[in-house]
């Protein structure tokens, strides 16, 4: 592994009995940066956050973050390297009975011991950040779809992590909470002096705020770098992805015995 390296991914395998989700995929991470995985549904982009987490099991290949092997890390040790992860879920996951302030102090509560004034005032401080301070006291059903996203980020980092783990930041989110989330991604990700890894399916938001990108399609990593590289990237199913385009390497039509006519019994 390079030592720049904080996260360094090599031949990585995983499969769901017989079904391979992911075949051969090498992936680093620089320390400060913000990783895009990108690619179409179903293409393993989630799967690969949950094995960098520690939560899946690789079938094959290494998984390196900030050094240590997460195969070979007793549940102890990999539950204290968890403590220096955040992540923002893809439907925000907050706990709705529990008001904003409550769900950015969750995880303070859970692994220290703090003194009520500074727990309040660290949380505070969070919320601030991510221009929440007021709706301190509201509960997930008073918030927006895009202020119930900004209460989970401020939980996602209220620990200060290592490393930031993003599931479709941007998914269901009107424009304006889009623009804001991904400045917020960018923005506490240098603050923090973190890395950030954000899984999405959105292009341009990505592309804004991405240092380097990867594309995984079938399992594997089809195209790979900056976003002017990707943008160039000779790949047909990557610029089908690219693009938005219906047809393409991925066809419109899935496959179907015989021809439409045939189907209708109409003569071809």
């Amino acid at each position: 592994m390079a030592n720049s390296d904080l996260i360094h991914i090599t031949n990585l395998h995983f499969a769901r009995g017989e079904h391979a989700v992911l075949s051969g995929i090498d992936l680093r991470v620089a320390p400060g940066s913000v990783v895009a995985i990108m690619g179409a549904s179903g293409g393993g982009k989630t799967t690969l956050l949950n094995l960098i987490a520690g939560t899946l099991r690789p079938l094959q290949g290494e998984i390196l973050v900030h050094g240590r092997n997460l195969a070979t890390l007793s549940s102890a040790e990999l539950y204290d390297l968890r403590r220096r992860m955040g992540m923002l879920f893809q439907h925000s996951a907050l706990f709705t009975d529990l008001t904003a302030f409550e769900n950015v102090a969750f995880p303070l509560r859970r692994h220290f011991r703090l003194p009520e004034d500074l727990l309040r005032k660290i949380v505070l401080l969070k919320l601030e950040a991510v221009g929440l301070r007021g709706a301190a006291d509201l509960f997930p059903a008073e918030l927006s779809g895009g202020m119930s996203r900004r209460v989970a980020l401020a939980r996602a980092v209220v620990m200060d992590p290592l490393l930031i783990l993003y599931d479709e930041p941007f998914t269901g989110l009107d424009p304006i909470s889009v623009g804001i989330i991904a400045s917020l991604i960018r923005r506490l990700n240098d603050a923090l002096g973190a890395s950030s890894i954000v899984v999405s399916h959105d292009v341009q938001e990505t592309f804004s705020i991405a240092d380097y990108g990867y594309i995984l399609a079938g399992g594997k990593i089809i195209a790979e770098g900056t976003p002017e590289m990707l943008r160039a990237d000779p790949s047909p199913l990557a610029q089908q992805f690219l693009r938005g385009e219906p047809e393409g390497p991925v066809p419109f039509h899935y496959p179907a015995r015989g021809s439409f006519a045939a189907s209708l019994g109409v003569p071809s």
